[in-house]
């Protein structure tokens, strides 16, 4: 028999999944066409207003504003007629410098749904989907989305989280950055630490074609230089550290990684592993933070492993047990939860 409250409340539930699953395309065009960054910059502004501030049609300006005051990403005043961005809802969707800025998550989404046509044949043949086959909107996204939380812990925590290894980048140490993507996380690094050199690597030739724009619009040239490498054999020997940001889990083969990454370090090298926060178990991550992040892994990151050799497939809810198995098997001694925040875990693996 059907619990009426049970059903009531799972209704409800729904209605929520599909207005974000909606506001999705309403929020990235708020992003493309200035206006959440207007109503931050100007303060409460009528349709009108906020229309002739940003250069669109009033009467689309007034129905993306009623959608956004529905959704509770704006505060509406009705005796004014006026919208407002509050503070909190600007840390989210108009500075991009936010820990918490979320707008890219939102393209992240869009990405998904352009990788149906293509990880749904995959559900029935159980192969992979190359990283370079897929959404081309996706290498970007990704590099959006991670940057807020590499700006705000990389430099700040997750490396003083590590055994003396900011000491040693301060000095002058030799760093590199594997599945570096669009380098983000190699230039702040390299911006941090001047007196050590940083090397990103990816497999993906557009990926490092886009880093090295960004490294010179960012002036981190001087330091820095990036190569198409795979995991198990980038160039490399003596290093002080190397760095795997978000992408253990995306390789096919993470004991080989680990095993070459062993044979590049100094005996009292480092090697650190940012991964998507997850527990060991499925019930430790029944969590909103967990969905994302399940979501993402079934339509990128197991598709990309399993189109690589061994095809290991991990996914983005590894956990720590299984990352660290793969990492002593190739040969580390020494592996330890440094530190985490809501969304990532950073690991710290010894020769």
């Amino acid at each position: 028999m059907v619990d009426e409250t049970k059903l009531n409340e799972f209704i409800g539930k729904i209605l929520g999944d599909l207005g974000g699953v909606f506001s999705a395309p309403l929020v990235r065009m708020g992003d493309k066409l200035g206006l959440y960054k207007a109503l931050k910059e100007q303060g409460p502004m009528t349709p009108a207003e906020l229309a002739a501030k940003t250069n669109v049609a009033e009467r689309y300006a007034r129905e993306w504003l009623s959608h956004q005051a529905a959704s509770g990403y704006l505060e509406y005043d009705s005796v004014t007629g006026k919208f407002t961005l509050p503070p909190e809802q600007a840390m989210v969707f108009a500075e991009p410098d936010s820990p918490v800025y979320l707008q890219p998550a939102f393209d992240m989404a869009a990405v998904m749904l352009e990788n149906q046509p293509l990880v749904e044949p995959a559900f029935r043949t159980g192969k992979g989907v190359g990283w370079g086959n897929q959404s081309q909107c996706l290498f970007c996204t990704t590099g959006r989305f991670f940057r807020p939380g590499y700006q705000t812990n990389l430099v700040a925590s997750w490396l003083p989280a590590l055994d003396g290894v900011v000491a040693k980048l301060e000095r002058g140490a030799t760093v590199a950055d594997v599945g570096c993507g669009h380098g983000f996380s190699t230039i702040f690094m390299a911006k941090a630490f001047p007196k050590s050199t940083f090397v990103g690597y990816d497999f993906h030739p557009a990926s490092v074609e886009q880093a090295r724009v960004h490294a010179e619009r960012h002036s981190a040239t001087a330091n820095t230089k990036f190569e198409v490498a795979l995991a198990k054999d980038f160039p490399g020997k003596d290093l002080d550290l190397v760095t795997f940001f978000d992408c253990l889990h995306d390789m096919g083969d993470p004991v080989g990684a680990a095993r070459h990454v062993r044979q590049t370090l100094k005996p009292d090298g480092s090697w650190m592993i940012v991964e998507p926060a997850a527990g060991d178990k499925l019930e430790d991550n029944l969590n909103p933070v967990s969905r994302m992040y399940y979501a993402a892994s079934t339509m990128i990151c197991v598709p990309t492993s399993l189109d690589q050799p061994v095809g290991a497939a991990f996914g983005a809810q590894a956990g720590y047990a299984k990352l660290s198995s793969a990492i002593t098997e190739g040969g580390f001694r020494k592996v330890r939860k440094a530190t985490e925040t809501p969304f990532n875990m950073v690991l710290e693996a010894r020769p």
